[in-house]
């Protein structure tokens, strides 16, 4: 895979859209187009998406096409468990964040074998409810608190990254805690928070959050 393929990889994966990437090349290059980079500034380009949770894989990790390029899960709710199952991972509560794992564990929920055959609201429903059953028990996301305002706390992804900050800090006062994790999404997205209000805005820093906690069962601490 080419070094400009891979940049393509990271922003698919790191859901970033096209202002946000451009972004994040300007920061890293100073150029705002993957096309004219030279092979080191694709690689600042690269380091600077690692900071932000991309972690490039030799296989993918994903299923292939015959020409071994990256195929979508397929079905109705495939996009919704993808994502759920990713923030499983970045909460450190699946080790493996293969498609092929995700479907072992739709079929052991359903007994479906697999998420393009998830014709059916139940059976789809049954598949959701228990990863995010599972990311409640394990993972600490409160899926229960309502609130109009700010309207960005009731996006998943805001809380899934809430409960990441939680794991990475557990010895901050609440109130501490909290003004501490929006300073840190912020130097992250680039963005405040109260502006964060789409689920992409999200992603970076559920990805950047995952990889600290993931450093921190190693031995090392990055928040």
């Amino acid at each position: 895979m080419t070094s400009i393929a891979i940049l393509h990889v990271a922003k698919r994966e790191l859901g970033l859209d096209d202002d946000t990437y451009r972004d994040v090349l300007e920061r890293a290059t100073g150029q705002r187009s993957a096309k004219g980079l030279s092979e080191p500034q694709r690689r600042d380009a690269l380091t600077e998406l690692r900071r932000l949770g991309f972690v490039p894989r030799p296989n993918g990790g994903t299923r292939a096409s015959a020409k071994g390029k990256r195929v979508a899960m397929e079905g109705k709710y495939a996009g919704k468990l993808q994502a759920l199952w990713i923030a499983a991972w970045n909460l450190g509560i699946v080790r493996n964040r293969d498609d092929k794992a995700l479907i072992a564990f739709v079929r052991r929920q359903t007994g479906v074998d697999d998420t393009r055959f998830l014709y059916h609201a139940d059976d789809g429903a049954k598949a959701i409810e228990a990863l995010k059953g599972w990311l409640a028990r394990e993972g600490g996301v409160d899926w229960t608190r309502k609130s109009l305002q700010p309207l960005f706390t009731q996006l998943a992804g805001y809380r899934i990254a809430l409960a990441q900050f939680e794991k990475l800090t557990p010895d901050q006062m609440p109130g501490e805690q909290y003004n501490a994790f929006l300073r840190h999404a912020q130097a992250i997205s680039g963005k405040a928070p109260h502006f964060m209000a789409e689920e992409q805005d999200w992603q970076p820093v559920m990805n950047a959050l995952g990889q600290a906690l993931r450093a921190t069962k190693k031995g090392k601490r990055n928040v």
